[in-house]
């Protein structure tokens, strides 16, 4: 009997068994009469950098080896409760679905390099021996870093290393129209015209593998001092342990009676198709350019971000259950508006919200570290940017931008929101943007890195190349660009239902100018609610001024403080798909109609 050889994957945002290139590669390999290894090892890390890990300490006198995962401007935990929760299930559901193909997955925390550093020695001294190790690529500093290490570590082993490309992504990289990533245009419109049409541009989707080769027999186990549990419910509280139950907050949001989150959902490969499936059998596939712009509810966006930005499925398998609907290639949406007729503007217009999240993700490529600068991709200095550490008034305003005290309905409404569930719209994380960065004029960061601690659809690219767009220091040809967040809430929630659903003390409020300016509310009535003397409503950081009667329809610019000009003004701006990210007025899915100034938002990118 042959010696063992083992090959192992080391898994990161491509957390998905169907349309996984290693994972078809390998199982290509095991039908084959002869291969290069015996055994196949799939490995997840929860990387101490980007997740506290302190809570898999085997016991409680221990102590981490590794500096708390806090975020640099804020000190903020990088990844909070809903996200963590979200992740584990994703990794839980992947290593079931590895599982039933004859394979499994080992879960390990710790920093990358060295965890694969210790796998390979632990091997060699069990006279195993390691044929190779693949892993997938991805954007950003530290996954570089990582990269880096893996290799490195591989190589002192003598064995193979392969880094897969990428292929989460609408267009494949090796499809694009360029080679080197200096060569991304800094505008979208422009790039998107060099990838059109885009119904033609992906790829096919790989087919999922019938039987992958064995785990290996003996398997070392996760270094000290940390303990893996063997629950997905004991993976969750260790991820959550370490964290405060109200983030560093001293007046933590409080869930409003029968509020109802947006974003109910779990994580995971399995429960990704269940969505996809969902969103085309109720058509809100075919409708959703017209509803994208909701707040309330499951449907008004697809809300595939938090799937796509781990992995679990992938923007070209998102296109071809478009194109069997288009096409009425299967059974799947018959009977549902727009089946077997082609192409429509709904499912045209979440095409174009994918292509959006390739664009962000080759910016980060093409950028690097300037993504988390606060100078942005255009290294713009002429900013004077406000610090909470620096200053204790700015400090006090950022813990009320936290609390969601800010004085304006719209924008604390989104913040409560987005502590309680995991999420917010695309529509509220635009102008939340906006009103932090340019009505606040406070390090855009700040807001970066709160969206990364509780965002449960993070994406470093689509995040962090929104806030910087919406800061004016990212691609954006129109960097003055501003949101009234007043009369955003009077074009996206007229009736004030979204602000009351989170904001409890308001409730008995019906005057929306009310509801989204609370300091204009009469002493009487605020005695009634009591709100009286309440600092968030008597002082709010920001009085922005706007009435309906004289500013002008949907779209238009801001009143009073809200001009398209300076960084005190309104008016239009922009953010992605189930996360921000923005388009200029040029850029417009076909079909679509202006709308003043106002540039149309992603969605599937983050909150859609």
């Amino acid at each position: 009997m042959s010696s063992p050889r083992v090959l192992i994957y080391l898994l990161r945002r491509d957390l998905r068994v169907v349309d996984n290139p290693i994972l078809h590669e390998v199982a290509k390999i095991a039908q084959q009469s002869q291969h290069p290894f015996t055994h196949f090892l799939p490995v997840y890390v929860f990387a101490a950098q980007q997740i506290e890990v302190s809570g898999f300490l085997s016991s409680d006198t221990e102590r981490s080896p590794f500096p708390e995962a806090r975020s640099p401007a804020g000190g903020f935990w990088r990844c909070g409760p809903h996200r963590a929760k979200f992740l584990a299930e994703s990794v839980w559901d992947v290593k079931k679905r590895l599982g039933n193909i004859g394979s499994g997955l080992e879960i390990r925390v710790g920093m990358v390099g060295q965890l694969i550093t210790e796998l390979l020695e632990a091997f060699k001294r069990d006279n195993t021996e390691v044929a190779g190790v693949w892993m997938t690529e991805e954007e950003g500093v530290e996954e570089k870093r990582e990269e880096r290490d893996v290799r490195k570590a591989v190589r002192r082993a003598d064995t193979e290393f392969k880094l897969w490309v990428d292929e989460k992504y609408y267009v494949d990289d090796r499809d694009l129209p360029f080679q080197h990533p200096g060569q991304l245009p800094d505008v979208f419109t422009t790039y998107r015209k060099q990838v059109e049409p885009l119904r033609d541009a992906p790829r096919r989707s790989l087919p999922a593998p019938k039987k992958l080769l064995p785990l290996p027999n003996t398997i070392p186990s996760q270094p000290g001092p940390f303990h893996i549990p063997d629950t997905l419910e004991d993976i969750i509280a260790c991820l959550t342990k370490p964290l405060e139950p109200n983030l560093g907050l001293a007046n933590p949001p409080k869930y409003p009676p029968k509020a109802k989150s947006a974003h109910p959902f779990h994580g995971g490969e399995t429960t990704g198709y269940e969505r996809i499936k969902h969103l085309i059998t109720s058509g809100h596939m075919t409708t959703y350019k017209d509803s994208r712009n909701g707040m309330l509810g499951l449907d008004f966006s697809t809300k595939l971000s938090a799937w796509l930005a781990l992995g679990c499925v992938t923007a070209r398998q998102v296109h071809e259950y478009l194109i069997d609907f288009e096409e009425a290639k299967t059974d799947l949406g018959k009977g549902v508006h727009g089946y077997g007729k082609g192409e429509n503007k709904g499912t045209a217009a979440v095409r174009f919200e994918l292509l959006w999240r390739d664009y962000f993700r080759l910016a980060t490529r093409k950028f690097g570290p300037r993504l988390f600068r606060i100078e942005g991709f255009k290294n713009d200095t002429s900013y004077s940017w406000k610090y909470p550490q620096k200053d204790p008034d700015v400090k006090h305003a950022v813990q009320r931008f936290l609390e969601g005290t800010t004085g304006n309905g719209f924008i604390d409404a989104s913040m409560r929101e987005l502590f309680l569930t995991g999420y917010t719209s695309n529509r509220l994380r635009q102008n939340v943007a906006s009103f932090l960065a340019k009505h606040l004029g406070i390090d855009w960061r700040i807001g970066a890195e709160w969206y990364e601690c509780l965002l449960a659809d993070y994406d470093l690219s689509n995040n962090w190349g929104n806030w910087q767009y919406n800061a004016g220091v990212g691609n954006d040809p129109r960097e003055t660009r501003v949101f009234n967040p007043v009369k955003q809430a009077h074009d996206y929630d007229p009736s004030g239902a979204y602000v009351k659903n989170w904001i409890e003390e308001l409730r008995g409020l019906e005057d929306p100018q009310l509801l989204f300016q609370p300091w204009k509310i009469p002493e009487d009535k605020k005695k009634e609610l009591d709100l009286a003397g309440k600092e968030w409503v008597e002082q709010p950081l920001k009085r922005i001024e706007f009435h309906p009667g004289r500013n002008g329809g949907r779209g238009g610019r801001g009143g009073k403080g809200g001009g398209g000009g300076g960084r005190g003004g309104g008016g239009g701006g922009p953010w992605p798909n189930g996360g921000f990210h923005g388009r200029g007025r040029q850029d417009r899915f076909r079909g679509q109609r202006r709308r003043g100034n106002m540039d149309k938002a992603q969605d599937i990118n983050g909150g859609h």
